[in-house]
């Protein structure tokens, strides 16, 4: 049960399953939300956030302290609602101000029933995360909170994301196209486990029209639709859950279709490959994110959100039942992996965004590199 902040400023606690814990101010709606705190660093791109499906189920703390200056609009969602289960911030703005505003942060939170927190010290919080790890939290917000015992054994009877099988929750129940912009050059088949709405559009830019396919899609389903490439898509949940998407990116590599991955994508093609994956301790969120081209030697900075990382080898080159296979990118801060590619055949994956929805447009070549790939594979056809 929720309602609106407006009014007089109601009281408000964030609980961490630890026990630390922090006072604020409701913001947007007020009741009460669990799910698994992560910070996001970037300075800009809050609305892009909110509407990330990779996000269900996680309460985001945002880095920045001014949040909400810009408002909300109706042209950045990346899907059709807020996926956040609660959002944390340091000082909401008064009054936005921007051209294309509509309305402002904390009302979009309130029509779409989102609890969330203000006037949290979130460094303090942040660097709390980073020494101990994402975990378990949960908001509280109304004028009669419950006691800090009942607060904390919520907290702790909350959902882990560690096992959690999420695409299915998050992903489109019914196939849809996004037609080429301009001539078409290609067809590719795109397996939703959480996509973002600038995904496609940054194909259908470059010529191609995309079938978009349920996270439940078989490799039949695929093939129906007569792709020159697959593409994975990025999503929510442990990957080690996603039995199903692996079974059917190995059918597609398989028929040495063109692929390509991202984020989720990318962990799914590690597992299809053989690799593990793991739990990573806080993992990357934001938006200036440096990331290596391992195979240009360029440097870029990335949109990143995830909390999983494939465990592949990275200065060797690996044999993996569809052929070789080695580590194309990596993260610079920490060596966490952040992109794969065939030696073989043309596939490869990335574990960040290159759709820069919201970030730096600087991994947009990876688009690029997959119109390469299928141009290639149709010169060989003919």
């Amino acid at each position: 049960m929720t309602t609106s902040t407006r009014g007089p400023k109601i009281p408000a606690v964030l609980v961490l399953e630890d026990g630390r814990t922090f006072h604020g101010r409701a913001y947007g709606a007020v009741g009460e939300t669990f799910g698994e705190a992560v910070f996001s660093t970037g300075m800009t791109g809050y609305q892009e956030t909110l509407t990330d499906p990779s996000y269900h189920r996680q309460v985001v703390v945002m880095t920045a302290p001014h949040i909400g200056n810009t408002g909300v609009n109706d042209e950045d969602p990346e899907s059709q609602r807020i996926w956040v289960s609660g959002y944390v911030v340091r000082d909401p703005a008064r009054m936005p101000s921007n051209w294309r505003s509509v309305r402002s942060l904390d009302e979009e939170l309130v029509a779409q029933h989102v609890v969330g927190i203000s006037g949290v010290d979130t460094r303090a919080l942040t660097r709390h995360l980073r020494e101990s790890g994402a975990m378990r939290v949960g908001i509280f917000s109304g004028e009669a909170l419950p006691d800090a015992g009942t607060m904390l054994a919520k907290v702790r009877q909350a959902p882990e994301m560690k096992g959690a099988d999420l695409s299915a929750e998050v992903a489109t129940k019914e196939a849809y196209v996004v037609p080429a912009i301009g001539t078409k050059k290609f067809t590719v088949a795109a397996v939703d486990l959480g996509i973002k709405g600038m995904t496609p559009h940054r194909m259908a830019e470059r010529g191609i029209e995309v079938h978009v396919l349920p996270a439940t899609a078989t490799a039949e389903d695929i093939y129906a639709v007569q792709p020159d490439g697959v593409f994975f898509s990025n999503g929510p949940g442990d990957p080690a859950t996603a039995d199903h998407p692996v079974s059917v990116m190995r059918a597609v590599l398989e028929r040495r279709t063109p692929l390509f991955g991202i984020c989720f994508g990318n962990q799914i093609l590690g597992r299809a490959l053989g690799f593990g994956t793991y739990k990573l301790k806080y993992g990357h969120r934001g938006i200036n994110q440096p990331v290596q081209d391992r195979t240009t030697g360029k440097v870029e900075v990335t949109a990143h959100n995830h909390g999983f990382a494939v465990d592949a080898p990275l200065d060797k080159v690996s044999d993996t039942p569809f052929g070789r296979a080695e580590v194309s990118h990596v993260c610079l801060n920490d060596n966490v992996v952040e992109g794969l590619h065939l030696l073989d055949q043309p596939a490869f994956s990335v574990q960040y965004h290159p759709e820069a929805a919201a970030g730096p447009h600087d991994a947009a070549y990876l688009f690029d590199r997959f119109v390469q790939l299928m141009a290639e594979q149709g010169a060989q056809r003919a």
